[in-house]
């Protein structure tokens, strides 16, 4: 076993530090860090020779990187993420992929349940309200509408891995109903644990008044919230999206807000990213604009999840280090 080993982070340097564990074996690698967005080029240049790669989630690991990197052992993703990378070209060289599973669960399930309350409470149009003295003008209007409390809708939840969990956790105190759907479903008791309901993704789709997705990219869930799925949602629901942009067809949603078949929807994920200011669900007309809340991608980045995710990645290098086998493998090996 060598003595000394290298590690190509791309990623922020000062992140690193900062979340860096007490008992990260960093006396036993040379850390050599590149910005997100580095060419390959640039990356096998500063660490063509490392044999472990740590990526920010949303950090390209194609075929020919991992095909320049000759002593590759590990890649792990920085984040729960891993759609970035090729898996199937590190499985056929016995190269580890892992990632941070449930590190940034509560993170997320948090930010998904204000994005909920955030369009049912009509946050964006009432906080300019105020702004501009048209309290007392909303406020009537409002009475005469009606505002819809969490608690009496019906939420389906697309995917139930930690996430969904720990969202459907948080939902319960409201008293809303919870449906969930998964490629497998789950056995009685967690779904008492939890306090859902299974039903197939159709039947999920027209029953609901919010869903919320929390599902991976896969080649089956990539483009799912199509002009047919949203066809089959109850006219006037909501959609969240905290999962990954790549899962909903933007044409499809963009044209379901104008339409009025959506509501309304709270997103903190959209593909591509970077996010240009021309996106289908940003530039959207008036009377639309408001009905979309946009995050730039915040649900999973807070101080705790970023502990745990580096606790996870410098305990999987050092069990690499270690001739061990990492946790949280997600390419099969």
């Amino acid at each position: 076993m060598q003595n000394r080993w290298k590690a190509l982070i791309v990623g922020s340097r000062d992140r690193y530090e900062k979340f860096l564990p007490d008992n990260a074996p960093t006396d036993r690698l040379d850390l050599c860090f590149c910005p997100r967005g580095s060419t390959n080029e640039v990356l096998l240049q500063a660490g063509g020779d490392a044999d472990i790669l740590c990526v920010d989630a949303i950090s390209p690991v194609d075929a020919a990187l991992i095909a320049g990197m000759p002593r590759l052992r590990l890649i792990h993703s920085e984040g729960v993420a891993y759609n970035a990378i090729d898996l199937e070209a590190a499985r056929a060289r016995g190269i580890f992929v892992c990632n941070c599973k449930g590190c940034n669960a509560a993170a997320v399930a948090e930010q998904t349940v204000m994005l909920m309350l955030e369009l049912l409470r009509h946050g964006l149009t009432g906080d300019r309200a105020v702004r501009e003295g048209r309290q007392m003008e909303m406020k009537e209007r409002m009475m005469v509408e009606g505002i819809t409390e969490l608690g009496a809708c019906s939420v389906g939840l697309i995917g139930f891995g930690d996430i969904a969990q720990a969202t459907a956790e948080r939902l319960r105190p409201f008293g809303c109903r919870i449906f969930y759907y998964a490629p497998h479903r789950r056995d009685a008791a967690t779904e008492q644990r939890f306090g859902v309901s299974y039903l197939p993704l159709d039947e999920l789709a027209a029953q609901c008044d919010i869903v919320s997705i929390h599902t991976a990219v896969t080649a089956q869930t990539r483009g799912m919230i199509d002009r047919a799925f949203l066809s089959r949602m109850k006219r006037g629901a909501l959609l969240i999206n905290t999962a990954r942009g790549e899962i909903i067809d933007n044409e499809a949603v963009r044209e379901a807000l104008i339409s009025g078949q959506l509501l309304g929807a709270g997103l903190d994920t959209l593909a591509p990213e970077p996010t240009p200011a021309d996106h289908p669900l940003v530039a959207l007309p008036d009377g639309v604009r408001d009905r979309v809340v946009l995050a730039p991608h915040l649900g999973g980045i807070t101080t705790g999840s970023f502990r745990r995710a580096h606790r996870t990645v410098w305990g999987n290098i050092a069990a690499v280090l270690d001739g061990k086998r990492p946790v949280n493998i997600v390419n099969g090996l």
